[in-house]
């Protein structure tokens, strides 16, 4: 019998999500006439009589499943059906992880009966939340001993046992089955901790949580792929809720998603499903592309056509991988790849975005048309990119920067102004933090004048050379009660203006405000007091940038999740601390940078900025985006190989066709190889004009950079270096 499934195979922008959209219209429109036997059995119909699809997705009102491998695909993926099919079918666009979370809180029910939970609504812990709590349950036995066997501190430690249950979960192995992997796996390595001890601590970290209704990503895809799936009841109500699915970009899917097909597929849905075999951008993050390969069995497989014609990938793809894997090959590359070649990478930065610079100014390029590509991007980097090409007017925009949300100035301040309203958080308060505050809340946003797009203009009433005077003679520390005293306290306080004199007093006279209200408990709780902060101080009436309200949008996030998980641990178990202990905890969580600033949603309303993208390998590739020009940075740095993420600790152990298998050097060598392949074919199916490598001798530590891709510099004809650009 001839499947209805679809199996669609390209390589980067060869029309795959097109073609997933062109095979959804076809199930739900008129005009698709199909005469297969499945439909015949399930409409009671002769043999061999044409049956419109549509019809029978239109009578038993299904729901269609879509699935994107990332949230913003997802995003794109389901605004294209809705419009395609003008919204008349009922689409559910997911990520799989979003997917299994919002099925296992959905029949949390049918889990609590079969696991004999407490009845209670669970509640899902972010990564940096789940960490902290390990962190307190594991800490009596991580002693000096352990973290010198594992290498590394207790931070990393923690994160790295935590990411092993993840992986576990995403191959379908049982939480008990750890152990006899890692085993098998790890084998006689002197260098690691027993696997034994770290099953056992991943055994009482997942019933803790469960005793406590506490979610992470890793128990969320367990419990959905150990007990949900095979649970009859749910089988039921699944495949009556969905008779079709699409995801797209299968490679990046972990493993158990191909149990969720199979199951559908078994009980009579049709798929389609879109596979890149030069993507896999997640593997070592717990996707299993070969898994997710063998669903091509079950359905008809269609194979699209290379990148499009504009993109540079069929042109140098093989080219290029030639020289990287065969270094001795005489080849010269042709004069659309070009090359910025420095000693050191302070002038790389500079030359780069000079050349950047240039292009744009000269109308050769526009800045939307322009990417710059890094296997990592540090704040050196980032910063002075950003600085140079802004000072010429260029904007330039960070995919996914997740930099800490406590980098910001107006969250560092929030929270001094917590410290110094509720008793006993004196000691994370001192005098720069306090200066700092006084600027931030005398801040005023103004809209410049007949100008429709320019960037908001920032005011302070209050600069820092007076909020440093204010500080100095006003703010008297104390570690119950720090406090800002009045202005006339300085003797020459009509050296501070009558602007800076007016703004502190508001400020001083709400801060006291807080105080007396929280000595009566009118506020109900911290979350409270930072909105109340944000309307009176931050707010103003203006239209914040939406860097700032994305950072408090997440502060405000962050502050009602950890508040949630600690009234959870309250209600089970009283913790023995002071009123204010959740407060002080929260404050260091935060300063120790553990928290980024990517609130929901994560892009901007409007039309795509004018702006150059600045991404890492990653990032750039997990957005799917295509541009005219490349930059690629640090062409020479040996992270090329590793696909600018790093591979979590024990990945290998856990892809369904070497489930627990020793990796070994040779392995490490040849999976190195294969993901610059795949690098260099995804990268120049993006790119349709022109690429930079972008080299410099040295790196920022001063060591010689002789990384994968140096036989690509070196093989360029056509070169910009120093002595050029002089």
């Amino acid at each position: 019998m001839v499947s209805h499934s679809v199996w669609i195979v390209g390589t980067s922008r060869s029309g795959k999500t097109a073609r997933l959209v062109e095979q959804f219209c076809s199930w739900v429109q008129p005009e698709k006439q199909y005469t297969e036997s499945f439909y015949t059995k399930k409409q009671g119909r002769k043999k061999g009589e044409r049956i419109p699809e549509f019809l029978y997705l239109k009578q038993t009102e299904p729901g269609v499943l879509v699935l994107a491998a990332n949230d913003d695909n997802r995003r794109e993926l389901g605004d294209i059906i809705v419009t395609s099919t003008l919204g008349k079918y009922p689409v559910r666009a997911k990520t799989p992880l979003g997917f299994f979370q919002d099925e296992v809180i959905l029949f949390w029910p049918l889990l609590i009966n079969s696991l004999n939970l407490k009845a209670q609504f669970p509640v899902r812990l972010r990564p940096e939340t789940e960490q902290e709590l390990a962190t307190k349950l594991w800490r009596p036995q991580l002693d000096e001993e352990i973290l010198r066997i594992a290498g590394v501190n207790e931070s990393r430690l923690v994160r790295r046992i935590l990411d092993l249950l993840q992986l576990a979960a995403y191959s379908g192995v049982h939480c008990e089955d750890i152990a006899q992997i890692l085993t098998r796996g790890l084998g006689e390595n002197p260098t690691t901790l027993e696997p034994e001890f770290l099953a056992s601590l991943l055994l009482d970290w997942r019933n803790w949580c469960l005793e406590r209704g506490l979610l992470t990503y890793g128990i969320i895809t367990e419990l959905y792929s150990q007990y949900l799936l095979s649970d009859r009841n749910y089988q039921q109500h699944l495949t009556k809720r969905y008779q079709a699915v699409l995801a797209d970009d299968v490679d990046d899917y972990p493993s158990v998603a191909r149990l969720l097909f199979e199951l559908l597929l078994d009980q009579g849905a049709v798929g389609a499903f879109s596979y890149n075999p030069d993507g896999a951008v997640r593997l070592g993050l717990g996707a299993d592309p070969n898994y997710l390969e063998g669903l091509a069995e079950r359905c008809r497989v269609e194979i699209l056509t290379g990148p499009p014609p504009e993109s540079l990938g069929e042109q140098l793809a093989k080219q290029m991988v030639e020289l990287v894997t065969e270094p001795m090959v005489l080849l010269s590359l042709p004069e659309i790849v070009h090359s910025i070649q420095t000693t050191s990478r302070a002038q790389l930065l500079r030359q780069t975005a000079e050349v950047i610079a240039n292009a744009i100014q000269s109308r050769q390029v526009q800045p939307e048309q322009v990417a710059i590509i890094a296997p990592g991007l540090d704040a050196i980097a980032r910063y002075t990119l950003v600085e140079i090409l802004v000072k010429q007017n260029i904007q330039v925009q960070s995919l996914n920067d997740q930099r800490p949300l406590v980098s910001s100035p107006v969250i560092r301040a929030l929270l001094t102004m917590l410290a110094l309203v509720y008793p006993g958080l004196g000691r994370l308060v001192d005098r720069d933090a306090v200066a700092e505050m006084l600027v931030v809340l005398s801040r005023k946003q103004q809209l410049p004048e007949n100008s429709t797009d320019a960037i908001n203009r920032v005011s302070t009433d209050i600069d820092p050379v007076r909020a440093g005077l204010l500080a100095d003679y006003c703010f008297v520390p104390h570690p119950d009660r720090p406090n800002l005293l009045p202005v006339s306290t300085f003797e020459r306080w009509d050296r501070i203006g009558y602007a800076a004199t007016t703004a502190y007093s508001e400020i001083l006279e709400w801060l006291e405000q807080q105080r007396s209200q929280q000595e009566l408990r009118l506020i109900p709780s911290p979350i409270s007091l930072l909105d109340r902060a944000i309307v009176r101080f931050l707010w103003n009436g203006s239209n914040l940038p939406y860097e700032q309200l994305a950072a408090l949008r997440e502060l405000l996030e962050t502050a009602q999740h950890y508040w949630e998980i600690d009234t959870r641990l309250r209600q089970i178990a009283p913790l023995e601390t002071t009123p204010y202990t959740t407060i002080i905890e929260f404050i260091q969580l935060l300063r120790r940078g553990t928290i980024t600033a990517n609130p929901y949603p994560v892009r901007s309303i409007g039309g795509a900025r004018k702006a150059v993208t600045l991404a890492t390998i990653f990032q750039y590739r997990s957005s799917r985006r295509s541009h005219r020009w490349h930059f690629w940075l640090d062409a020479g740095s040996p992270l090329w190989a590793k696909g600018g993420a790093a591979t979590l600790f024990g990945a290998p152990f856990f892809l369904r066709d070497r489930l627990g298998e020793p990796w070994t050097a040779e392995d490490e060598k040849l999976a190195e190889e294969q993901r610059l392949r795949r690098i260099l074919t995804d990268l120049l199916s993006r790119v349709s004009e022109r690429v930079y490598l972008c080299h410099s001798d040295l790196a920022v530590n001063g060591q010689e950079q002789l990384g994968p891709l140096l036989p690509l510099v070196n093989a360029c004809v056509t070169v910009i270096s120093e002595a050029s650009a002089k």
